[in-house]
């Protein structure tokens, strides 16, 4: 298998980075080479890609996942591929994003070693992208802090800390319908609640 490593720094919060990566649903937005992400369910998804030239469906599901830390995934269908993405906190309003990627190439196409360098390449772009999505926006489109183990959902004890500390108007707001500007819209298997990260006094979305 290939296997390819990217990095970039960011001008926002580890939290912020980490929780737009758990939107996937939003990947097309700074990803060129992913089409669509459809959210079957917390862990699994199906991609449309179009990739050097390329173009793929497949299945994957995410396999760990630790809030400000690292997401990774693995494909239950071909073509093959797994990795992870990784969060590092440089500073109070600066992170750090790797995505390493492991693919095994198909055809003549996929294994000549251009489209392995293309491939490098759009990884690069898309994170130049995604930094740019992000700082220009300054916060999340949505929020996910569950933990995932073996592909297995698990709380965290920040979201059992907040959910027993939550005053009551939270409360009311996590079953609220829209939620209020400054709580992060998610996909609908994801719902994030309120996000205890962001207070009730942050301005609506600058966007």
């Amino acid at each position: 298998m290939a296997t390819l490593q990217e990095t970039i720094e960011v001008d926002v919060p580890v939290s912020t980075a980490y929780n737009q990566w758990t939107q996937f649903e939003s990947f097309p937005e700074f990803m060129k080479g992913v089409e669509s992400v459809e959210q079957i369910d917390e862990t699994s998804l199906h991609f449309r890609t179009d990739i050097a030239g390329v173009r793929r469906e497949y299945n994957a599901q995410i396999t760990e996942q630790l809030p400000d830390r690292r997401i990774a995934w693995v494909s239950t269908d071909k073509p093959r591929n797994a990795g992870e993405v990784t969060f590092e906190s440089l500073g109070p309003e600066h992170s750090r994003v790797t995505v390493a990627v492991e693919w095994e190439p198909e055809g003549l196409v996929e294994k000549a070693g251009s489209a392995v360098g293309a491939v490098s390449h759009r990884i690069s772009a898309d994170l130049k992208r995604f930094k740019h999505f992000i700082e220009s926006r300054g916060i999340e489109t949505g929020a996910w802090r569950s933990a995932v183990d073996h592909g297995e959902v698990e709380e965290t004890e920040e979201e059992a800390g907040f959910a027993a500390n939550a005053p009551a108007h939270h409360a009311h707001l996590h079953h609220a319908s829209p939620q209020p500007p400054h709580a992060p819209t998610p996909s609908p298997q994801r719902p994030a609640g309120v996000d205890p990260f962001i207070d009730d006094a942050e301005p609506s979305d600058p966007s």
